[in-house]
């Protein structure tokens, strides 16, 4: 009897010590919100958070243009001015990447339908045989009808420089007869301000750009748009 009489008197002596030592600290962090800083859920969305911040791609704007689309009218950058909106370079005769690209981009297009606030950009790199009337057959078999979707094209030159040097999207006439273009298949985000934007990776680096052959990467272009707007 006297030996469990010591032991409730050890434990009672434990259970003081450990609540004049760790309770007025469990007070104070709670009462200053520290203790959901360690919570799992808490740095998840403490990631999640970091994961919403679209990085600017080397604060680069995109250059002026000025080209012509399916409906044979003048487009130019100022078009899409307090837009968000997404570019691409491709070319109508592609039998490779390019039909891939455009059924993802009209998931882009679906997801928002109105013109007023999301735009679409697709470059023809061929522009020599992508006429505005070829464009405008182009656009109708894949049953596009987003009011802000251009399909553009003008001057050879300037297109791939544009892709090149203002985009930074690949772009190029190709070596031989079975490849007459090369291009990336990747899209760009654009915001109201004219800036590329981007994804930040899991190392804080910016991804650039989107898969625009992969769902993966078209789902991500949706949501960034969201976080744009």
């Amino acid at each position: 009897m006297k030996k469990n009489k010591n032991a409730y008197i050890g434990i009672s002596l434990v259970i003081l010590v450990f609540g004049i030592i760790f309770i007025p600290k469990i007070i104070n962090r709670i009462s200053n919100n520290d203790i959901v800083d360690t919570d799992r859920h808490n740095l998840e969305h403490t990631s999640a958070q970091k994961n919403d911040t679209l990085a600017f791609v080397g604060n680069k704007q995109v250059p002026a243009f000025r080209f012509i689309n399916q409906d044979a009218d003048t487009i130019t950058n100022a078009d899409y001015m307090n837009k968000v909106y997404v570019v691409e370079f491709f070319f109508s005769t592609c039998q490779d990447i390019c039909p891939i690209m455009n059924q993802n981009m009209k998931k882009v297009a679906k997801a928002y339908p109105d013109g007023a606030m999301v735009g679409i950009a697709s470059f023809s790199i061929d522009p020599t045989y992508d006429t505005p009337e070829i464009l405008k057959a182009y656009a109708e078999s894949y049953e596009i009808d987003h009011p802000s979707w251009n399909f553009l094209t003008g001057d050879k030159e300037e297109i791939f420089k544009l892709s090149n040097e203002g985009f930074n999207l690949y772009a190029a006439e190709g070596m031989d007869e079975e490849d007459d273009f090369q291009h990336s298949g990747f899209f760009a985000l654009i915001d109201q301000n004219g800036n590329i934007r981007s994804r930040i990776d899991e190392h804080g680096n910016p991804i650039v750009y989107y898969d625009g052959l992969k769902d993966e990467g078209v789902q991500m272009l949706i949501k960034d748009i969201k976080k744009l707007l």
